[in-house]
């Protein structure tokens, strides 16, 4: 346990810290740029006054980068007393979506807010932002809180998927907040806890779709200059940046189906612009191939299957341009939207050939569609089969991968050059659905975090391999 007190909740401003990393000192570099929007885009919200605040995990490397290295983990995010020169009161982003394409003109921040930005060492914007800290304009029937063990659920899926290469916030803290929740999905009374996320946007698709239905043109051209300044000083006009939303989403679903993720909730609202996953619900990681595979116990239909994940991602782009349709011509929107399809599947060999540690040449987009298919066929376990043919198992257990069904396969697989280096161990880092039931015992039982942060060490930064 790395530091457990009360929780207040002071508004007071103290010193900004800073830290030292690389042998170079790193200032946090605190920002605002949000406001610029105005207030069409957020409500200024007061955090949850927590009974305990007990801090559980801490991305110290992430604290480091950007100047947190000493931060008062309690004070800042748990107590969320602003940071001097960011936000001075954490806000309740305003946004509409789609919710398994039916639209919700009624959602916005109902358990979350922005509490503050900052610039990394490059100079690139960063959003602090919360889950579980409270209610707001937004919560409906919710308690804006967060169950402890879903705030492992995230904390485990982004640590997992940096590992496996994807483009993903990250996890900044978890802190226990001492409540007794009631979920119908978990038994209950159940432990809260508040996170905080650190990723470099949280204008979601659904912020766009949001200004359209109102018609504010004035308000979507705000949010394109915003993006513009922010993230690609390159773009023009809005078909520019629908296009260059389309290029990140691409290779985000790519990398998706190439570490075998399992969204479970591809709304509108759960899409950024900036290409990271975030705000985890069920999310799963496939055992073996199943391209009907689902996340979420009440998808009925399997509407985001992982299979079907590339189709919802187009979808999802198809409802951006919709709305930016308010400000630009239809023409170049529909040019700009072919760029998604024009570029997944290039992303997709490029994520498969990384995770099987091989150097692409001709026929790697044939080999990828073999490779699913015999993943299909056979329902070999589907993290061993990377881990094995990546050299993770020297040689690969052929016994696992019988000639019949898998000799096309090793045959074509032999034509292409290793690339990158060999797995680090002997057996891969998994995540599936039991093991994170496995890991979460120990802590609901006997408040044991030693699973849990074993599990986060086996997830090694480094272990991905080269392009």
């Amino acid at each position: 346990m790395r530091n457990s007190r009360p929780c207040r909740n002071p508004r007071r401003v103290r010193d900004r810290p800073s830290a030292r990393c690389g042998g170079a000192a790193i200032d946090f570099r605190p920002d605002k740029a949000i406001l610029e929007l105005g207030a069409d885009f957020y409500d200024p919200v007061a955090p949850a006054e927590f009974p305990q605040a007990a801090l559980r995990y801490a991305d110290d490397h992430s604290a480091r980068a950007i100047g947190l290295q000493d931060v008062d983990w309690i004070r800042r995010f748990a107590e969320f007393e602003p940071f001097e020169d960011s936000l001075p009161d954490p806000l309740a982003l305003r946004y509409h979506g789609h919710q398994f394409r039916s639209y919700n003109p009624e959602i916005g921040d109902g358990r979350g807010f922005l509490y503050a930005q900052c610039r990394d060492a490059a100079g690139r914007l960063l959003d602090f932002g919360t889950k579980g800290s409270g209610q707001t304009p937004f919560s409906r029937r919710g308690d804006g809180r967060l169950t402890l063990l879903g705030g492992v659920r995230e904390v485990l899926a982004t640590r997992y998927l940096e590992h496996l290469g994807v483009n993903t916030s990250r996890s900044f803290c978890l802190i226990e907040t001492g409540e007794a929740l009631q979920r119908h999905d978990e038994p209950s009374p159940t432990r809260s806890a508040v996170l905080t996320r650190l990723q470099h946007s949280h204008i979601r698709f659904g912020t766009f779709q949001r200004q359209a239905f109102f018609g504010r043109t004035d308000n979507l051209d705000a949010l394109v200059d915003y993006c513009r300044r922010h993230f690609y000083p390159e773009i023009q006009r809005p078909a520019d940046l629908l296009r260059e939303v389309a290029l990140r989403s691409a290779d985000l679903v790519a990398s998706w189906m190439a570490a075998g993720f399992v969204h479970g909730v591809m709304n509108t609202d759960n899409m950024n612009m900036t290409g990271e996953v975030f705000d985890f619900g069920p999310y799963r990681f496939l055992p073996h191939y199943d391209p009907a595979f689902t996340a979420a116990y009440f998808d009925h239909g399997g509407l985001y299957a992982f299979a079907r994940q590339p189709e919802a991602m187009g979808w999802n782009l198809g409802q951006l341009a919709q709305s930016l349709s308010l400000i630009e011509e239809d023409d170049v929107l529909i040019a700009a939207l072919q760029a998604y399809a024009d570029t997944y599947e290039a992303a997709l060999v490029g994520h498969m050939f990384r995770r099987l540690r091989l150097r692409q040449a001709d026929g790697a987009s044939a080999f990828v569609k073999l490779t699913f298919d015999t993943l299909r066929d056979s329902r070999a376990n589907w993290p061993f089969f990377f881990h094995d043919w990546a050299g993770g198992a020297s040689p690969a257990p052929l016994q696992d991968y019988p000639d019949g069904r898998w000799s096309e396969w090793k045959r074509i697989y032999a034509q292409f050059e290793p690339s990158g280096p060999r797995p680090s161990t002997d057996r891969p880092a998994t995540l599936l659905y039991d093991e994170i039931g496995a890991l979460w015992a120990p802590i609901a039982e006997s408040d044991d975090w030693s699973t849990f942060r074993d599990t986060l060490e086996s997830f090694d930064r480094h272990d991905y391999g080269e392009g």
